[in-house]
């Protein structure tokens, strides 16, 4: 459970413990839960509670009586005018028949009265309750209202209105940046992940984007599931047949500056049926491994040779950087591990540690006396891709410098390597290294050597 669930659920307890014990709700008093999983944490709260006082609690508060255990409570309070939606839509889910069917008349009216309201409000809560035994019948509902022809309005919208007897032109008002300010729109700006995937589903179905607005799309989306979705359907209007099917340089490009590398690798997959594989060359250094790898899978398709092209990268340690350097050592062989030794030299610490990564990933022999030395290196990452190349070979290593580098005068990065090697070797040195690291000023450590392995 995450910081942000526990979060939700506490508050949600909280309110329940708070209205049960007679506090006054509203303005000044208990806060009602405002997020689907303080909602349902409510709910869960109140039975808890009951089944665990004797006498129970009086039930004189509406949120509660939604809530009692028992079903003819539940039943009476979902007559009242005045109950809370989200506790409604929970009802929905009810376990009894009878409050089910009452609850589902409910809802159907408050969503016939006030759709734009009921939906903004509800379709977090009612994706969760989804999930439920009897929680399809909402959403079921929802997702007939937000694919009818008509769309909804947001409950803020207001259309423009032209000027007209001397009063001036007014332009539309909207909070999603598009016009008119749907209640879908909404959906597809929500800070709620399973929202924001819902209502890219929802569009993708209605066939509302062209390909450049489906590409714009996944390329600022953050989410990596949704901007997978977006960015799929970009490549399938790209590959239909017929009006506006066929390359777009524009959606293209677009999806190259993608911030996902699913996007960018969709984006360098479409180059070559765009007839631009020639530009998949400069992305064979991405920070992405499955970008670098359609790159170089680009390249070859149009007869390019991205190991040479990947190899004239690295070869000037004058503008060599990172990434090049692990796009090299992704299509090398072993043969080229002294190019790769050759940058352990090199003045950026980025660069050292991505040619160590790069000699790890050859598997060729590890040559001990030279990869020791960089436990002391200033940069942490040098020392930590060493410690993974000496892994392999820490029963060969003596101890005695390992447990030099242990000492509170060394850097913590060097210390946190030099364990990890002596807790690798095994036997009394890793027993000695726990025991002095154990009252190491670095809280980190003293976690890693009194833990599990230390």
């Amino acid at each position: 459970m995450g910081a942000a669930v526990r979060s939700e659920t506490e508050s949600g307890r909280a309110a329940a413990r708070a209205l049960l014990s007679g506090a006054r709700a509203g303005f000044g008093g208990v806060r009602p839960p405002d997020l689907p999983g303080a909602w349902t944490a409510f709910d869960e709260e109140v039975r808890r509670v009951h089944s665990r006082s004797y006498p129970p609690p009086p039930g004189t508060r509406l949120e509660t009586r939604l809530c009692d255990p028992d079903g003819h409570v539940r039943e009476a309070a979902l007559r009242d005018p005045k109950a809370p939606l989200p506790l409604v839509a929970i009802r929905c889910a009810d376990w009894v028949p009878a409050v089910r069917d009452l609850a589902r008349q409910v809802l159907a009216g408050a969503l016939a009265a006030d759709p734009g309201r009921t939906l903004t409000a509800l379709v977090p809560l009612v994706l969760r309750l989804g999930r439920r035994e009897q929680g399809g019948w909402a959403l079921e509902l929802f997702d007939t209202a937000l694919r009818a022809q008509e769309p909804v309005l947001a409950p803020w919208a207001r259309p423009a209105r032209p000027a007209r007897w001397g009063r001036p032109e007014r332009p539309a008002r909207t909070l999603t940046g598009e016009v008119p300010d749907t209640v879908m729109a909404w959906l597809r700006r929500s800070g709620d992940l399973p929202v924001r995937r819902y209502a890219a589903r929802l569009t993708l179905d209605s066939g509302l984007f062209g390909v450049r607005e489906l590409a714009r799309r996944a390329a600022v989306e953050s989410d990596p599931l949704t901007s997978r979705l977006w960015a799929e359907a970009a490549m399938a209007a790209m590959a239909a047949d017929g009006p506006g099917g066929g390359p777009d340089d524009e959606a293209i490009d677009t999806l190259l500056g993608g911030h996902v590398p699913m996007v960018r690798a969709c984006g360098v997959t479409a180059l070559r049926r765009a007839g631009r594989a020639a530009e998949a060359a400069r992305h064979l250094t991405d920070r992405s491994a499955l970008v670098r790898a359609c790159a170089r899978w680009a390249v070859k398709q149009a007869g390019g040779d991205p190991y040479a092209l990947c190899r004239e990268l690295v070869r000037d340690p004058e503008r060599v950087f990172p990434y090049a350097v692990t796009g090299f050592a992704e299509c090398a062989g072993r043969a080229d591990a002294p190019l790769l030794r050759a940058l352990l030299d090199h003045p950026a610490g980025a660069v050292r540690a991505a040619a160590l990564a790069g000699l790890r990933l050859l598997e060729g022999p590890v040559d001990v006396e030279r990869l020791l030395p960089l436990l002391d290196d200033p940069s942490a990452s040098v020392a930590r891709e060493a410690a993974l190349c000496l892994l392999s070979s820490a029963v060969r290593l003596e101890a005695a410098p390992l447990e030099a580098r242990l000492g509170a005068d060394r850097p913590a990065h060097t210390r946190r390597a030099a364990f990890r090697l002596l807790r690798a070797r095994g036997g009394a040195a890793a027993l000695r290294a726990s025991r002095a690291l154990a009252g190491d000023p670095d809280p980190a450590l003293r976690a890693l050597a009194l833990g599990p392995g230390g």
